[in-house]
Formats: C-alpha cells, sequence, structure tokens
C-alpha cells in the first residue's frame, strides 16, 4: 500500500479510500451487501493496509455507519473514518437532513452511535444547503470539532464559487474550514478540472474523488454495463453523462489499454486518477474482496505521459452532474 498526507492536513492515508456504500440492506439496493460481508471486505482491506474508510449516514439509512463500526471494532487507532450528512433520513422529520445547527448536531450524534464511535476522523457535507446560511453551518460543524466529536470537516460536490465562498468565511469568522473536497471525477466526468481541482490544489485542500470508475461504466466494454446486477438496477448510473459526448470511445480506449497492459479496465481507470497530482485517495466502493484487491494491485501500474493523454484525447464537454 502507499500512503499520503490528506491535503495539508498532516494525517497519513492510504491511496485507496474503501467506499462503504455498498455495505447494509438488500432492501436499499439489490448489490449491497450484508453485514457478514461488509465485514469480511473491511478485514481484507485492513491486511492490505488500506487504512481510510468514507460512508454516509443515509447509506442503507445507516447500516453501513453500523457495518462499518463493527468491523473496525479493535482496529480504531489505525483507521481514518469519514462520514456525512445532508440528506433526510426520516421522511417525517424535515429536520433530519439539511445542513441546520439542529441537523447537524443530531444527525452527526446519531452517526456517532451507529459507528460505535465518540469521534468521527472527518464529517463531511453531503451537499450544500441552499436553504441555510453557510454562516451557520460552519459555526456547526466548527463546535463539533471543539466538542471532539469530529476532528476534521471536509466538503462534496458543489460549485467552486460555493466552496471558495465557505473557505473565505471560516476564514473571516475563524472557524474550522474545509479540508477535503468529495467530488465527481473520472475519465468520462472531468468536469470538475475546470475550475474546483485547480483551486483545490492552490488552497492545499485534500481531494477523495467519488465514483472513480464511473458507477461501473468504466470496468467493462459500456456494451456490457447493464449485464451487471448494478447495471440494471443502478437508476444513479443513467443520470450522469457517463455515455454522451466521447465516454463510449474513453470506455474502448481504457478496454484497449487494459488488454495491451494485460491488465483489468478498472486498474485503468483507477490508475489514471493515481497518476493526477491533485488526487489524494480515490473512493473506491467495491461489493468483493477480489476487486478490492484489484485496486490495490492497479496502484503498481504505471502509465505513460502519452498513455495518459490517450486515454484522455477522446473527451468531450458534458453537463455538470452530481451536485444534487
Amino acid at each position: 500500500m502507499e500512503y499520503t498526507t490528506l491535503g495539508d492536513t498532516g494525517l497519513d492515508v492510504s491511496r485507496i479510500c474503501l467506499g462503504c456504500m455498498s455495505f447494509g440492506d438488500v432492501d436499499w439496493r439489490p448489490w449491497t451487501l450484508d453485514e457478514e460481508e461488509g465485514i469480511e471486505l473491511v478485514e481484507r482491506a485492513l491486511e492490505l493496509g488500506v487504512n481510510f474508510f468514507d460512508t454516509a449516514n443515509m447509506y442503507s439509512n445507516g447500516g453501513s455507519e453500523r457495518v462499518l463500526g463493527k468491523a473496525l471494532e479493535g482496529h480504531r487507532d489505525e483507521a481514518v473514518v469519514a462520514t456525512k450528512g445532508y440528506f433526510q433520513m426520516d421522511e417525517d422529520n424535515p429536520n433530519s437532513g439539511g445542513l441546520s445547527r439542529k441537523a447537524i448536531e443530531q444527525e452527526l450524534e446519531n452517526s456517532l452511535d451507529r459507528l460505535g464511535m465518540e469521534t468521527v476522523d472527518l464529517y463531511q457535507i453531503h451537499r450544500y444547503d441552499d436553504d441555510t446560511p453557510i454562516e451557520t453551518t460552519l459555526r456547526a460543524l466548527d463546535d463539533a470539532v471543539r466538542r471532539g466529536k469530529a476532528r476534521y470537516v471536509g466538503a462534496s460536490s458543489m460549485w467552486a464559487h460555493q466552496f471558495a465562498e465557505a473557505l473565505h468565511t471560516a476564514e473571516r469568522l475563524g472557524l474550522e474550514q474545509f479540508v477535503t473536497m468529495q467530488n465527481h471525477y473520472n475519465l468520462v466526468y472531468r468536469e470538475e478540472e475546470r475550475e474546483m481541482l485547480p483551486y483545490c490544489q492552490k488552497q492545499g485542500i485534500g481531494v477523495i474523488p467519488w465514483s472513480p470508475m464511473a458507477r461501473g461504466y468504466l470496468t467493462r466494454p459500456h456494451e456490457d454495463v447493464q449485464a451487471t446486477t448494478r447495471g440494471e438496477s443502478e437508476e444513479y448510473l443513467y443520470e450522469h453523462p457517463y455515455m454522451e459526448g466521447g465516454g463510449p470511445a474513453v470506455n474502448e480506449r481504457v478496454q484497449e489499454l487494459a488488454e495491451e497492459k494485460g491488465v483489468k479496465m478498472a486498474q485503468i481507470a483507477l490508475s489514471w486518477l493515481f497518476h493526477k497530482d491533485w488526487v489524494d485517495a480515490p473512493i473506491v466502493g467495491t461489493s468483493s474482496v477480489e476487486h478490492l484487491e484489484d485496486a490495490v494491485e492497479a496502484l503498481d501500474i504505471d502509465l505513460s505521459e502519452s498513455d495518459v493523454e490517450w486515454l484522455e484525447e477522446p473527451y468531450e464537454p458534458v453537463p455538470v452532474s452530481g451536485h444534487d
């Protein structure tokens, strides 16, 4: 395993962050792992040197946090645990979502209870809340850090101007600043390269992209994507513009380069991210130990500058996706 410093935090994390969206309850998503399978995956990740784990309160309606917490019993000190809040957890309680002080305080406490932890290493806002002044959200997050409920705070997909305003506001008010950005970024969705990623690099923000393999679109030939359980059932795959513009051509080049190097398509897609200086640790969500091991092996794949340019060349601008 390789390790890197997460932004300017001084915190050392594995170059792979294990995304735990797949843990919990099959009633939430058909491809979700049960508790035993989730624990097995975490244990193998620890054996492989992965020390960075990302979850959220809304994954399996809290089930993911419970599984991760149980899997990390006895390993808490060596793990860097991140979770998120924003999406409404109880349809009958509008204050179970959003980024008001009440929502942040109660949902962070609920997350800690499910994780079985007194403190989470990184607490992230899952999305931007247009209905709550950013000052209110930042003050609540600052208090969470001061009370020892979270060590760092981070953000996820939003417009660059919103993130810049949040950083400036925190600096002006003397509050805890966001230290990470978890944004949507992969070979077939590169709109973040326009503003967000250069801004994060300039500000020393840790970048931990979600959907590094485009919800499976970059793991197999595009005509075969629907042949998987997730491809058949994952409605969110088709909300993203992976198949628009140059997406299919990029997919074909990933396939061709993988065949040339004798590796898997997913490993090429991941290796491309590892070669991006502004990326600290892609969030790799997987439902099998084999795929996790493949992801770790991708760290050893060397791409030349010409390989990277060739993979990127067919890309065309697509609509911004993932901010809501």
